[in-house]
């Protein structure tokens, strides 16, 4: 069995083998994705797997390497935040049409022999799932299997997370949108910020370092909590991640709501002015910073305003047995329904490679975006 056992002896353990950029303005610190070409990025993917062949099924049309899925496990969540769901909540998959446990390990492996190399369970919430801990401990069983990461909104996390880092569990972000008890209530629709502070001090005293907490920044809501978000940084090994507001079917996305990462950056930046650039991986989503004198980082995910399709290397396994190959892209197919109809590993990874050739080079954009029929992020997983 896997396990992690890292001790908190290096706050920037995440990062310490990248080369720090310093960054003298603003202007300086907003890299534009088109400076990252395709060529350029698959070359680095085609390094970092040559110890790991990737099968020609996870190779999109633009040479793109897809080593990293994410599998969301259940439709269900305990929350109801507001860029999740619409307040009146949406019709959930029956059981019977949801991926079992057995299911789910054979896809991930197919997968993993195939060259994916990081997996990251998902929602709805993953941890309301009652066979988490034997889900983690299978897949992180998988031969070839690096990392083995989660996304959870913290509720239950707290209590479950001893017993999901002895089944192999490797990293973990948790979702916070706001520092303040009243407002956490207000973006959730129900209470519980108490319980995901206790879940992030209880990842860092179990070792996870850094502790990444994914912050969608949204105007007239949260945009007044960003230097307090940045201030979690400075004596904890926690990675702050602002994301843009992304939209999705129902969830009341508006242009006007959107703060850019160049305004979020010049917060930080007028707060924290020894902030620097740390260069990234091509196929990383976020633009990561360190501060002086912070013993964690600060990263921003900017998918609309300026996307990183380009080194795009994730895929997504839906609840129901979907496989998705772009988070906003509508474009769907089922690989439940072959399973359960006695598709051997080589027809389903016929089915995953033709759907993954038909990738586009990028998104269609924020706007189009938002015209785009697509499902809840609560059926796509977060």
């Amino acid at each position: 069995m896997r396990r992690c056992f890292s001790k908190l002896s290096d706050c920037h353990l995440g990062f310490k083998n990248f080369n720090f950029l310093l960054v003298g303005s603003v202007t300086r610190t907003i890299t534009t994705t088109s400076e990252r070409s395709l060529s350029s990025s698959n070359a680095a993917q085609v390094d970092q797997t040559k110890d790991n062949p990737v099968s020609d099924m996870l190779i999109d049309s633009f040479g793109r390497l897809h080593t990293y899925l994410r599998i969301s496990l259940t439709e269900r969540c305990n929350l109801r935040c507001q860029y999740c769901m619409p307040s009146e909540g949406v019709e959930l998959t029956p059981k019977p049409q949801l991926l079992s446990q057995s299911e789910i390990v054979r896809l991930a492996g197919l997968f993993v022999s195939s060259g994916v190399n990081k997996i990251r369970l998902t929602g709805g919430e993953p941890t309301v799932r009652k066979d988490i801990e034997e889900i983690c401990l299978q897949l992180s069983n998988l031969k070839g299997l690096k990392n083995l990461a989660i996304t959870t909104n913290g509720i239950t996390l707290a209590k479950k997370l001893p017993k999901l880092k002895e089944c192999g569990l490797d990293s973990i972000n948790i979702s916070l949108d706001t520092l303040v008890p009243a407002k956490f209530e207000f973006l959730t629709r129900r209470k519980g910020h108490e319980r995901v502070m206790k879940s992030i001090d209880t990842a860092i005293e179990l070792g996870y370092n850094p502790v990444k907490v994914n912050c969608v920044v949204m105007r007239g809501l949260n945009d007044d909590e960003i230097c307090d978000f940045v201030e979690l940084t400075r004596d904890k090994p926690i990675n702050v991640r602002f994301i843009e507001f992304m939209p999705f079917d129902g969830n009341v996305w508006n242009v006007k709501k959107l703060v850019p990462y160049a305004e979020v950056m010049d917060k930080v930046v007028k707060g924290f002015p020894s902030i620097k650039r740390i260069q990234d991986h091509p196929t990383e989503t976020a633009k990561n910073f360190t501060i002086d004198g912070h013993c964690g980082t600060v990263s921003f995910i900017t998918s609309m305003t300026e996307h990183f399709c380009s080194g795009c290397n994730r895929l997504r396994l839906l609840a129901d047995g979907n496989f998705k190959v772009c988070l906003f892209g509508p474009s769907e197919v089922s690989l439940r329904d072959p399973l359960r109809s006695g598709a051997d590993d080589e027809a389903l990874r016929e089915i995953i490679g033709v759907a993954v050739k038909r990738k586009k080079a990028a998104h269609a954009g924020m706007l189009d975006i938002a015209k785009t029929a697509n499902r809840p992020m609560i059926h796509i997983g977060g």
